[in-house]
């Protein structure tokens, strides 16, 4: 699969603050750097299209996306789980109102060096895992070592995902937390790269960042469960058991160069992209 690459589209530095003096046409994307490459080739081809939108793309984690929304200093943003009630509440003390978009979805993908003899796990074992009740391999039946766990910073939204639907097994409040041995690296490229050269590493991270110097984990709900693989079929069936919705916020109803945008990333060749990219599309309303 393609592999993603952070970066940055810088197309305009826009000031002191990312709303002052803007003039229609300019769009400021901030968040979720799981879609960051993903808004990055919708905003390149909504761009060819429509010549005068000029649009900035940025990473960061979902949290710092929200964080301008909510300060109202972007646009839109990327997120990869849902803003919760108190992120709603200070959006909307600050005069915003926060408007959900699902607009693709996205195969959580457990990974493991691909010398890793252990190809299936439960999201029990998972949660064990992360939360540091199972620390070496061979209690899972693979080679005797250590497990070098690996996880997204806190201000990710993969990260709050894999917590609450994984290590408290939907259960969003529940008690269970990451554990202090585990290594909470900046972005999912970090996680590849340190799971394409460590065999006793495991991570997690979207689709679209899985290639061959990596070994996607099939998961079971539970251990009389299926086992399943990530991958198009699988997530947009429901079928695979840590697949989520990526979305994008707007402050209110979009208008305007942001609702072109939108319009263009919902259409049939922004869904493309998503294929494009190793993402899920939506599927197509009957």
């Amino acid at each position: 699969m393609r592999k993603i690459i952070i970066g940055l589209l810088a197309v305009l530095v826009c000031g002191s603050s990312a709303m002052a003096g803007r003039k229609d046409g300019m769009i400021q994307i901030k968040g979720s750097d799981t879609m960051v490459n993903l808004s990055q080739a919708w905003a390149e081809a909504f761009m060819q299209r429509s010549p005068d939108a000029v649009i900035a793309v940025t990473g960061g984690g979902s949290g710092t996306g929200i964080s301008a929304l909510i300060n109202g200093t972007c646009d839109i943003a990327q997120a990869s789980r849902s803003m919760t009630e108190k992120e709603v509440g200070l959006a909307k003390k600050n005069g915003h109102e926060p408007k959900e978009c699902e607009v693709a979805i996205d195969a959580l993908s457990v990974v493991v060096h691909p010398s890793n003899p252990v190809a299936k796990l439960t999201i029990d074992q998972l949660s064990d895992i992360y939360t540091g009740k199972i620390t070496n391999w061979k209690e899972i039946g693979g080679n005797d070592r250590q497990i070098v766990v690996l996880s997204r910073e806190r201000n990710s939204g993969t990260h709050v995902y894999f917590l609450e639907h994984v290590l408290r097994r939907g259960n969003a409040k529940g008690p269970e937390e990451y554990a202090s041995g585990v290594l909470m690296m900046p972005s999912s490229q970090a996680i590849a790269d340190e799971v394409s050269s460590n065999p006793d590493a495991i991570g997690y991270f979207g689709l679209g960042y899985l290639t061959g110097k990596e070994k996607a984990i099939a998961v079971a709900k539970d251990s009389a469960s299926e086992y399943v693989s990530p991958g198009f079929d699988t997530a947009s069936s429901g079928k695979y058991p840590v697949a989520r919705a990526l979305l994008i916020y707007t402050d209110g109803e979009p208008k305007g160069a942001v609702k072109g945008f939108l319009d263009f990333v919902l259409s049939d060749d922004g869904q493309k992209i998503v294929k494009d990219l190793d993402f899920v599309p939506l599927p197509k309303k009957q």
